[in-house]
Order: C-alpha cells, then sequence, then structure tokens
C-alpha cells in the first residue's frame, strides 16, 4: 500500500476515516449526488485554469492502468524538456502524488501549483500541497515556490469567458515550507496506521481540519447513537466532545448544569433535560408587532457556479431561478403565487418582472434566514438596473421569520439547537412534511433544476423535475405561513 495525497488529507480529517478507506471501504458512505457535483465543478475549472499554461503537457488517466504509467510517463515528459506538467506523478517506495501542475525553474527543480475550484486559497490547501512537497522531497527533487490556483471573486462575466480573468493565482510557499517539521511527523503517523491491522479509536474528538460533520455522518454508521446524545448539540466541536468523553456524558440530560456552554447550547440542553417547551411571548410578540399587512412569505430557488454561466454574474454568485410567494390579507385569505425559469437563460429579468407584478408595494415581507433572500434581491437589483429600486424597497419591509427560533424565544428539544425550517417545521405543523416530496432541500433542487434547464442532463424527466421543484418551493412558504399562524396563536392562548 502507498499514502496517496487524498489518503492523507483523510488522515488529517480523522484517522480512522484513512484506515476505513484503506482495509474496509464498504463501510464507508458512498459518493451522494451532491458530492458528485462538486467533483464535477473542479474538473470544469481546471478545464479553465490549464489555459493559463499554454504550453503544458498535459498527461492525465482515465482508468487504473494509465495511473499505473503515470509515473513513467512523468519521467519521460521530463527528460523530453518538458516544462510544464498537468497530472505528474511521483511516488517512493510508501508514497505517491499526483500533482496538478508542476513547472521545472531548475535542475530536478520546480514551482508547484494546486488548482481548486474555490475564490481563495484556504488553509485545507497548504496541509495539501506540503504533502506533496515531501513526496517531491523524498523522491530525491526541489520545491521552490508553491501556489493555489483558484477563481477569481472579483471577475465579473462579459461574454465568453476569459480564462485569464477568471483564474487567480495565491503563493503560499512561506505557509507551506511552515508545515515541514509537521508534516513530516504526520506523514509517519499516517504510515503507521495505514499499516496497522487495526482500526484507530473512531471517536469524533479526533476530527481535525473542521470535518466534524462530515464525519459525523460516518461515525453514525459505525455506531448506533441514541436520540438526544451530545452529538446533536449545536454548535459543537472535538474540544466539547473531548470534555464529554472525560466525564462519560453520553446524552445531553446528563449534562451537568454547571458544564460551560454557550447560551445557545444551555438551552438546548435545558429543554432536553426538562422535556419541555421554552417560550418567551414578549419577545415574539414584540417580532410579531413589527408586522404589517398585507403579509407576504418569500422564499427563492438558486442556482450557481464557479465559472460564471451569464454576464454580469461573479464566481459562485447565487441567482434565483424560481421564487414562491404567499400572500396572507388581513381578513385571512390566502393566495399563492409562483415562477419558475424553464430555459437556459438568465432567469434575472423575467423573475422580476413576474415578482414586481405579484408582491405590492405595502406590507411586511417574510423569509426565513433573511440574509439570503435580501443578498438575493440585491443582486437581481444590479443585473437588471430597471428593478433596483423596487428590490431597494423590497429589501427595506424583509423580516427573518426564524428570528424567534435563532433567538431562543421559541425552543423545543426536538429542534435539536437549530433554527432551519426543516427542524422547526414537523415540530410546530407535523402534517407538513418534505420527506413525502421528490426534492428534499435547496442543494438538491439547484443540482437538478442545472441538470435540466442548463445542462441538458434530464430531458426524459424534465417536466416531472419541474412540478418537483414547484410542489417543494411551495412547501417552503407555506411552511412559513402555518408557522405564523402557530406564532400568533401561541402568543394569544
Amino acid at each position: 500500500m502507498q499514502l496517496s495525497k487524498s489518503d492523507y488529507m483523510l488522515f488529517l480529517r480523522h484517522p480512522a476515516w484513512m484506515w476505513l478507506k484503506k482495509h474496509d471501504k464498504n463501510k464507508l458512505p458512498p459518493i451522494s449526488e451532491e458530492t458528485q457535483a462538486i467533483f464535477d465543478t473542479g474538473y470544469l475549472f481546471e478545464s479553465y485554469a490549464e489555459q493559463i499554461f499554454p504550453d503544458a503537457v498535459r498527461l492525465g488517466f482515465d482508468n487504473f492502468n494509465e495511473y499505473r504509467t503515470l509515473t513513467p510517463r512523468t519521467q519521460e515528459a521530463l527528460a523530453s524538456g518538458a516544462k510544464t506538467i498537468f497530472q505528474a506523478k511521483f511516488e517512493t517506495e510508501d508514497l505517491v502524488c499526483v500533482c496538478d501542475c508542476l513547472q521545472v525553474v531548475g535542475e530536478k527543480t520546480f514551482d508547484l501549483f494546486e488548482i481548486k475550484s474555490t475564490t481563495h486559497a484556504k488553509v485545507d490547501h497548504e496541509y495539501d500541497l506540503a504533502f506533496q512537497r515531501a513526496v517531491l522531497e523524498r523522491a530525491g527533487y526541489k520545491i521552490r515556490n508553491v501556489s493555489v490556483v483558484h477563481a477569481n471573486n472579483e471577475y465579473v462575466r462579459d461574454g465568453a469567458v476569459d480564462a485569464k480573468k477568471l483564474v487567480a493565482i495565491t503563493d503560499i510557499t512561506a505557509e507551506v515550507f511552515a508545515k515541514q517539521v509537521d508534516t513530516e511527523a504526520n506523514i509517519n503517523n499516517a504510515l503507521s496506521i495505514m499499516n496497522s491491522k487495526m482500526c484507530p479509536n473512531i471517536s469524533p474528538s479526533l476530527v481535525g481540519l473542521s470535518a466534524l460533520a462530515d464525519w459525523l455522518e460516518v461515525y453514525k454508521t459505525l455506531v448506533k447513537i441514541e436520540d438526544y446524545s451530545i452529538y446533536s448539540l449545536c454548535t459543537l466541536n472535538a474540544k466539547k466532545i473531548t470534555e464529554f468523553e472525560k466525564l462519560e456524558i453520553k446524552k445531553l440530560v446528563d449534562v451537568p448544569y454547571d458544564f460551560p456552554l454557550t447560551d445557545k447550547q444551555r438551552l438546548q440542553v435545558l429543554v432536553t433535560k426538562q422535556n419541555e417547551i421554552s417560550i418567551d411571548k414578549n419577545q415574539i410578540k414584540t417580532f410579531l408587532d413589527q408586522i404589517k399587512f398585507p403579509l407576504y412569505f418569500l422564499d427563492y430557488e438558486t442556482f450557481t457556479g464557479i465559472v460564471p454561466l451569464f454576464d454580469g454574474l461573479k464566481p459562485y454568485e447565487q441567482v434565483p431561478f424560481q421564487y414562491s410567494l404567499h400572500k396572507l390579507s388581513a381578513n385571512g385569505k390566502l393566495e399563492h403565487f409562483e415562477y419558475l425559469h424553464r430555459t437556459n437563460s438568465n432567469p434575472a429579468i423575467e423573475i422580476s418582472k413576474s415578482l414586481k407584478e405579484n408582491i405590492g408595494a405595502e406590507g411586511t415581507v417574510l423569509a426565513w434566514n433573511d440574509s439570503f433572500e435580501k443578498g438575493c434581491n440585491t443582486r437581481l437589483g444590479r443585473l437588471v438596473m430597471e428593478y433596483a429600486d423596487f428590490y431597494d424597497d423590497l429589501n427595506s419591509r424583509i423580516l427573518d421569520l426564524m428570528t424567534p427560533f435563532a433567538h431562543g424565544h421559541y425552543a423545543h428539544k426536538d429542534f435539536v439547537g437549530s433554527a432551519s425550517i426543516k427542524k422547526v417545521l414537523p415540530v410546530l405543523i407535523p402534517k407538513l412534511s418534505y420527506s413525502e416530496l421528490d426534492i428534499h432541500d435547496g442543494g438538491t433542487a439547484q443540482r437538478i433544476w442545472m441538470e435540466a434547464i442548463l445542462d441538458g442532463k434530464r430531458d426524459n424527466e424534465k417536466e416531472k423535475i419541474l412540478d418537483n421543484l414547484l410542489e417543494y418551493c411551495k412547501l417552503d412558504t407555506l411552511a412559513m405561513v402555518e408557522i405564523y399562524k402557530h406564532l400568533v396563536k401561541t402568543i394569544k392562548s
């Protein structure tokens, strides 16, 4: 066995994660469609990033046999005088890495580049490149400079995508070189664990690189976790888990009252211990008193991409392709309006036109996590300047219906410390459920709309997907209507 770059990064996230990949990978969850979509985004950006190295030799591989030949092909490319190589492979007896891009700058000396589908260099990238540097140096080479090739978050598309403007390069040589000692130690530890017949400790307390949420998904497949365990504590981190383990605390009901917690965590523990709902009617009434009829409930679904899909967009900007709007009048009348973009074109103009026709100039607009909707409105106002004043006014009228839950004015143990509508709705309004829909979350909605409308990958199921999108988005705003009514009923009871 050899320790690869991806193995090493898994080791840093959790040693047992790497061991399972090497020895018992069937226990790891399969790659989800959402994760595959992230990979596809990376491949797309890589195709643009490579354009800034026009004279490079691209080795590449499409199967395992081609992967095995990468090392001799790398040596052949270097011997032939290639100055820039994509997918160069280097290996020692127990280490191997494939470099996104390297440039020859001297005798057995390289500049090393890693292509990442982000808008800036991250700490994870430093560890990634530090491993590559260690492998190359063990193989007898030297590294002069180290950089991350990423998207330029200031790039605005205007016509055909300009790779030279889309792509940016950040030098992180100093950060990578500073990790040399730690990297060597980490590699030795990883090799020891990789070659062990025993799986290391799987405790989430050993997680690194901010990977707790991801490791918990794996951990839950390995160990049976009871409801209301410590792992359901909001804003949990590895340090807190370590403290719980020292005290042998496994359930929230067993957390001592004097245990150090944030205010939000303390409230979650309290309502779990007491098995009671915590309601601050005065605070909820203060929030509701701001509302003016007619009342609108607004929700967007958006698309995005590291490579801007239409003019005027920056990398990863979220632009609505759909909205659902419920209107509640003072007399109790409820109306529904909606828009769903159905063609491979920028939705900004059409969605703006529809929304302005359906939302009045008076009344409060409620959203859930209003910073998202406000951000979308600001973006639409920039893309379609004739609607800029409309969106400015709209933002001035928006209130966040999540506020009573985010601030702990309404708390229930089954919210598990979250203010997400996906957690609040089934507790307060059990008759409404996302579980019965084909689409259960915004991430899925975004992915399948882009596949069906922009990529043309789902032509045979396009109409069904569009119907599902309408149903999902409509439930988002209907859920807000019912939660609002529940709050009103609560302060009157």
